[in-house]
């Protein structure tokens, strides 16, 4: 049944013809997203609440010790996979680089924009996206503090806008 099923899916798009966006859609604040560098070799970690700073453009805060972020200062070309409620479901690919390091009143941490080259429609027909990835904080204090950087970014957000 299993190879009857795949005999009837349409064909893949080819990248060639890959869907894309032209701006980036609205996501809900607690989305997780995943930030890809590389090394050469690529490198996956989840990042929290990556703020929509304009049609092309993501604000991030990322901490001063990550590995992350040393790579992405060495090869700016990275990739944020973002799958969040309301049927988001994209990869947007650009150049990353840091704005402000140390992030304003969050010494540990530095604000990373991301300028958006391409943004890769991953939605299907066949399958909305309902919820994104979910995380519970268990120290109200990190939420607070994860609160407070992204009203940093927002506001780094409006300034440029």
């Amino acid at each position: 049944m299993v190879a009857e099923a795949r005999e009837r899916q349409e064909p893949s798009t080819q990248d060639s013809d890959h869907p894309c966006l032209t701006v980036l859609p609205e996501w809900p604040l607690d989305t997780i997203a995943v930030l890809v560098t590389t090394d050469p070799a690529p490198h996956a970690i989840p990042v929290s609440w990556p703020v929509r700073a304009g049609d092309r453009r993501i604000l991030l805060s990322l901490k001063f010790d990550r590995g992350s972020l040393a790579r992405l200062r060495e090869r700016p070309d990275v990739a944020l996979l973002i799958l969040g409620g309301g049927n988001v479901a994209l990869c947007a690919r650009g150049k990353a680089r840091v704005i402000a390091d140390p992030m304003p009143g969050a010494d540990d941490y530095v604000a990373v924009a991301l300028d958006v080259e391409e943004i890769d429609d991953h939605r299907q027909s066949a399958f909305a996206v309902a919820g994104g990835i979910r995380r519970t904080v268990l120290d109200p204090t990190e939420l607070r503090y994860l609160e407070s950087r992204v009203a940093t970014l927002k506001a780094m957000a409006a300034e440029r806008n």
